[in-house]
């Protein structure tokens, strides 16, 4: 398991972040996962690991829990760049100083006279959110301006409104070089040096796409994107779900428009970037494990169906079977199976393959490389291709560890010598037995002994 560094006793107040541990640790069987991440992680600048936004709401309603996950995140060495709005905070005190809340378009009404407030309440939000941290026994250094430069967008309609133009990336780079996280607000300056009040997601925006970081995530209340029965969305993959998600008559509001803000985000960063959403108690669960907490949002990949095994690239396909089960296909195994069908990602990273068995199909292969399951590929294949197939059978070694998903997904299983048979869909009940001794008695397709 990975070593955890311990923190100062003060008082209670490092509570939430033992909490925090044990959460993380309590999903973590064997400290795989953990390890691949932070090896993962541990590869880039720390300024590049990851960029989290914070609504004022969290900071106001659940402090302890956020300050708790970032404390925890600098204890195994990383140090994530956070930016923080405070709407309920402004809304507050800009009330009680005269200055009751306006919008246009969605934006907040800054009045020149009003900038003084906007700039202490965002900087005592912001130096709440430090001192949380180092109560918890982590390091932040707060950062209330400086970072954006910007310009005004209407300053006849929204006064002290600016959109940013420029990062400035001075202070935020020294303070993650010296393993502090990195408190931003959204203020900002224009040329001329005047302040302006900045959009977080705006904010978030201009300083992704200048660090152009492994991770950026959003801390809600919901803590996921919500599907149209009100439950958590795991995984989107924009690449294949974002057309049916537009189109779809719940999919409306403020989730369409969080919706939109991803895929621009997505657009301009590499192909490994990806956006999560998820609450300060299970942020670190999100960042370190497979199966993540809320909703994970990638560009994705694109998903090619294969009717014919000619379509398939078989060298590639080959090499992502021997890099996701550890040793290489048969070499006759392509020769051998009655080909049905194959879903694969346009990259080679995840694939499912099934095969004729008289009037079963039959899965024959499902390769997922490690990265692509963190990704939610291996999740996008799998969805595809019981859509395709809903009744299927297929089988694992019985000490295989993805047999955990597999219980959770099929409809029955059988344990047979060292196989586990599975299926989904079957209506005749009476054909189980012969089927599941059939499929146990396949040859095996993997060298040395494989599946």
């Amino acid at each position: 398991m990975t070593e955890v560094k311990s923190f100062p006793e003060r008082g209670g107040a490092n509570a939430p972040v033992r909490s925090a541990i044990v959460q993380l640790l309590s999903n973590m069987r064997d400290g795989k996962e953990i390890r691949e991440y932070l090896n993962r992680f541990s590869e880039l600048d720390q300024e590049r690991f990851a960029v989290v936004k914070v609504g004022g709401a969290i900071i106001e309603e659940d402090l302890d829990a956020l300050a708790a996950a970032l404390a925890f995140l600098q204890s195994v060495g990383l140090a994530p760049i956070v930016v923080h709005g405070g709407g309920p905070q402004l809304n507050a005190t800009l009330e009680a100083a005269g200055f009751p809340e306006e919008r246009k378009d969605g934006l907040r009404i800054t009045p020149p006279e009003a900038i003084g407030v906007v700039r202490d309440t965002l900087t005592a939000v912001n130096v709440k959110l430090v001192q949380a941290v180092r109560d918890c026994g982590g390091r932040a250094a707060a950062v209330p301006s400086g970072v954006f430069e910007a310009e005004l967008i209407d300053e006849a309609g929204l006064g002290r409104v600016g959109e940013p133009t420029g990062v400035r990336l001075d202070l935020v780079a020294a303070a993650a070089k010296a393993g502090q996280a990195p408190i931003l607000t959204c203020l900002g300056d224009t040329a001329d040096g005047r302040l302006v009040n900045i959009n977080a997601d705006s904010a978030v925006r201009a300083l992704v796409h200048k660090l152009q970081p492994y991770k950026v995530v959003f801390l809600t209340g919901t803590g996921a994107l919500l599907d149209a029965n009100k439950q958590p969305i795991s995984a989107i993959n924009l690449a294949t779900d974002y057309d049916d998600l537009m189109a779809s008559s719940w999919v409306a509001g403020g989730m369409r428009l969080k919706l939109q803000e991803i895929k621009r985000l997505l657009d301009d960063l590499p192909l490994s970037s990806s956006v999560s959403i998820t609450r300060p108690d299970q942020l670190a669960k999100e960042l370190f494990t497979h199966a993540g907490s809320g909703t994970l949002v990638r560009r994705g990949e694109r998903m090619l169906e294969l009717e014919k095994l000619d379509q398939l690239d078989q060298e590639r396909t080959r090499q992502l079977i021997r890099k996701a089960f550890g040793r290489a296909p048969v070499a006759s195994y392509f020769d051998s199976i009655d080909f049905d069908h194959a879903f694969v990602t346009e990259n080679y990273r995840a694939a499912a393959i099934t095969t004729r068995l008289d009037d079963m199909v039959y899965l024959d292969k499902f390769a997922v490389l490690d990265e692509a399951r963190g990704e939610g590929l291996g999740g996008a294949v799998w969805r595809r291709l019981i859509e395709y197939a809903p009744r299927l059978y297929w089988r694992s070694r019985t000490n295989n560890p993805v047999n955990e998903f597999y219980f959770a997904t099929c409809h029955g299983a059988v344990k047979s010598g060292p196989w586990t048979v599975f299926w989904r869909g079957e209506d005749d009940l009476s054909k189980i037995p012969a089927r599941v001794e059939r499929i146990a008695a396949l040859p095996a397709t993997l060298e040395e002994g494989g599946s």
